[in-house]
């Protein structure tokens, strides 16, 4: 089994067969849904109901090392996104 990411490119040629919409259209429907939810996980947790939860972590500064040479260097304080599913989305990748 090979591992296929996908592009938005080819998330908006699905939208745009599926639903009739132009190519055009429905690049821009994709793009707003992306910008709509990075406002809402800068603003607080976003949960998207029977998909799943969006939450931002604050990890503190911590020393790293490269393991080839050892050697030690800081990575700095910063946030990230955790994704968590859903039990209705795990149950159906499950089946």
């Amino acid at each position: 089994m090979t591992k296929k990411n996908i592009t938005k490119i080819e998330i908006s040629k699905i939208l745009s067969q599926r639903t009739g919409l132009s190519l055009l259209y429905s690049k821009k429907i994709l793009n707003d849904l992306i910008q709509i939810i990075i406002k809402q996980v800068k603003n607080n947790n976003l949960i998207l109901k029977n998909i799943g939860t969006f939450k931002i972590i604050s990890k503190n500064e911590r020393i790293g090392r490269n393991p080839k040479t050892k050697e030690e260097f800081l990575i700095k304080k910063r946030k990230t996104i955790s994704f968590i599913s859903s039990k209705n989305l795990s149950k159906i990748i499950n089946q």
